[in-house]
């Protein structure tokens, strides 16, 4: 449109011109032609400004497309690291709520535990506290009731029940077995079990072959008397021999030897009924 007019204004200068219109006239049109020359530059920076304004913001506009595509993929992302972060709470407080379940039954399965101990324990105190009430009045250092272990035992010295390479059971043996008796009987609950021990002093005569066969034989001479003589019932009671192999003293010396010369008489608990003891405190303890 600007080039259009500024076309028809210099036609017209140079028709005028041609007529001889005068110089008023003339440097009229020049100035308006000159105008119209400063509208046709203007116009034409700020055509080329919108221009580059337009391309400027196309730019942009690409930029933001590229940026909400880039958003847009990471909302997806977000949503599926919610949703993994859900579920794997769901699955966390359900491994906790069983993992809380395990602990507090492991806890009642060792209270219950250490309750049935306690009561053996009790048990076992109450047993130890009978042998030595019984025995205590024999006032004989050869006489030892102890614990090893959580087991009672009595050992008797062999200078007390034998003579030197006899399985044969002195008299004075008798009253001491008499006593010990008296408690075995009066705990049905508990099996006993008679162990010999020698020194490691070699024995061979027409009767005996060896320490082996001669701690047997002494365990079993005692068990004979505990079950004939004094009734201890024959099936919660066992006999066995273990020769020279396990000293509580050294073999250098005749007081060490006379030590290791002995005779164990020994409480075993009925391993069924510790379990079931554990059982009724398990049953006590879940309500059933």
């Amino acid at each position: 449109m600007m080039k259009k007019l500024l076309l028809l204004s210099s036609c017209l200068l140079i028709l005028l011109s041609s007529c001889g219109i005068s110089k008023d006239i003339h440097a009229a049109l020049e100035t308006k032609q000159q105008k119209t020359q400063d509208l046709l530059n203007s116009a034409t920076v700020k055509l080329n400004s919108c221009i580059e304004e337009k391309a400027s913001v196309a730019s942009r506009a690409q930029a933001l497309e590229e940026q909400i595509k880039l958003l847009k993929q990471t909302n997806q992302s977000l949503i599926k690291t919610k949703d993994d972060f859900l579920e794997l709470t769901k699955k966390g407080a359900q491994n906790l709520e069983t993992t809380l379940e395990s602990l507090n039954e492991k806890d009642l399965q060792i209270r219950t535990l250490r309750d049935a101990i306690t009561r053996k324990d009790s048990v076992t105190l109450a047993l130890v506290t009978s042998l030595k009430g019984v025995l205590g009045d024999l006032n004989d250092q050869d006489i030892e009731v102890n614990v090893e272990k959580g087991v009672v035992f009595v050992s008797i010295s062999d200078k007390l029940l034998f003579k030197t390479g006899s399985y044969k059971v002195s008299e004075r043996a008798h009253e001491v077995l008499a006593k010990v008796a008296k408690v075995v009987n009066n705990k049905p609950d508990f099996e006993f079990m008679v162990e010999g021990h020698t020194d490691n002093k070699s024995i061979k005569t027409d009767c005996i072959e060896d320490n082996w066969d001669l701690s047997t034989k002494r365990a079993t001479a005692i068990v004979r008397i505990l079950t004939n003589k004094f009734e201890v019932d024959p099936t919660r009671i066992t006999a066995a021999g273990r020769g020279e192999f396990i000293p509580v003293a050294t073999n250098d010396t005749e007081a060490g030897r006379s030590a290791n010369r002995r005779t164990k008489i020994i409480v075993l608990p009925k391993l069924d009924q510790f379990y079931n003891m554990i059982e009724e405190g398990m049953r006590a303890a879940s309500g059933n």
